[in-house]
């Protein structure tokens, strides 16, 4: 009886040395994993930012969001790694970038909302003339999608590493908000602009 006693006492300390290490193990395993690139959608992005911005004044009011093309960007379901939203303030008279970015990597910006130095605003300023936020409805994924059925679906096709940002900005002559979907690396250098209707995501107009 003894013998048998030992026997289960040993038994048991075995298990507990086992599941006690278990934890540690996994905790070790889930440590050492890499972190992944993250993408989202404009609008994800920018209540990201916007929380950031009302921190930095009250009245806080967006003027432009503007996506960073990478490669490896799921541009198709409007995503991109880098977004970057500029705020005024009109008590302050004074603007702010902020940065949001979810990608890995040396050359990457720094992971979450990130900001510049204040600069000075004027509300005299038609370029850069805020928005409230109940105009944007439509995201970035919706805009795309309207974007390749009014012509960008010729370039995707012929070229599927065919780069696209988004770029979102209040037009004052028409008093609507517009997601402009830009085929291209850059303004100076895109093949095709597509604006589409922020709140409504309706086909306005080709830019280009």
């Amino acid at each position: 009886m003894r013998k048998l006693s030992v026997a289960c006492i040993a038994a048991v300390l075995l298990l507990a040395a086992c599941s006690s290490n278990q934890p540690a193990e996994s905790q070790l395993s889930s440590k050492s994993a890499p972190r992944q690139s993250e993408y989202e959608t404009g609008r994800v992005a920018f209540q990201k930012m916007y929380l950031a911005a009302r921190e930095w004044a009250g009245d806080a009011a967006p003027f432009r969001l503007q996506s960073r093309f990478t490669a490896d960007a799921p541009v198709a379901e409007g995503k991109a790694g880098v977004w970057r939203a500029s705020f005024a303030s009109p008590a302050k008279k004074m603007l702010k970038m902020f940065v949001w970015s979810g990608l890995v990597g040396p050359d990457a910006p720094e992971p979450g909302v990130s900001f510049s130095a204040e600069d000075t605003w004027s509300s005299t300023n038609t370029s850069d003339r805020v928005f409230n936020l109940g105009f944007l409805t439509t995201d970035s994924d919706k805009a795309y999608e309207v974007a390749q059925k009014n012509g960008g679906q010729k370039l995707t096709t012929k070229d599927p590493k065919q780069p696209v940002f988004f770029v979102l900005d209040w037009d004052g002559s028409k008093n609507q908000l517009v997601w402009h979907v830009i085929y291209g690396s850059s303004q100076e250098e895109a093949k095709l602009r597509i604006a589409v209707n922020a709140s409504t995501g309706e086909f306005l107009r080709v830019e280009k």
